[in-house]
């Protein structure tokens, strides 16, 4: 094990630990903190990866932009401390039937590509050739990660509404 994959430990930790406490902690101010640290993790994971434009729009969009304004906007309203944030119990299972399709959606798509052609196409992608990419070749994960990102909107309106 060199250096590389300790760092690379080390970033998917702070990830999966901070995005765990994201989903668990009761307390939205501290939830959006935790926010911050898995938007850093996964720049840093970027980073390793060599997709430095990436890293770099996860850093200006996600942290720079939304994470900001989220902070700004809990912080701003009046009795954020008393929400109570929880949803039923009876959204357990179509939640985790969507998971589950998506998950097998998006393996079944894994399995029938071709590794060694993505890793040489991604070392020498530039931005054009990244966007020719994702809406040629890869077009159906990008398609799929725009309805997760629709499906995730409409589960937090839908919890938002009272």
């Amino acid at each position: 094990m060199n250096v590389y994959d300790l760092i690379f430990y080390l970033f998917a930790a702070i990830t999966i630990l901070s995005a765990f406490f994201v989903v668990t902690t009761r307390n939205i101010v501290y939830s959006a903190y935790y926010l911050l640290f898995t938007f850093f993790g996964i720049a840093g994971i970027y980073v390793l990866l060599g997709a430095d434009f990436i890293a770099m729009v996860q850093l200006i969009v996600y942290v720079g932009g939304i994470l900001i304004l989220l902070l700004f906007g809990v912080m701003l309203t009046n009795k954020i401390t008393n929400v109570d944030i929880k949803s039923g119990t009876i959204h357990t299972v179509p939640a985790t039937l969507g998971v589950a399709l998506f998950a097998g959606i998006l393996l079944a798509s894994m399995w029938n590509t071709n590794w060694k052609n993505v890793n040489s196409d991604i070392q020498a992608a530039s931005t054009q050739n990244l966007g020719f990419l994702l809406i040629h070749q890869y077009a159906l994960v990008f398609e799929l990660l725009g309805i997760l990102l629709l499906i995730a909107l409409i589960g937090a309106a839908s919890m938002a509404r009272k």
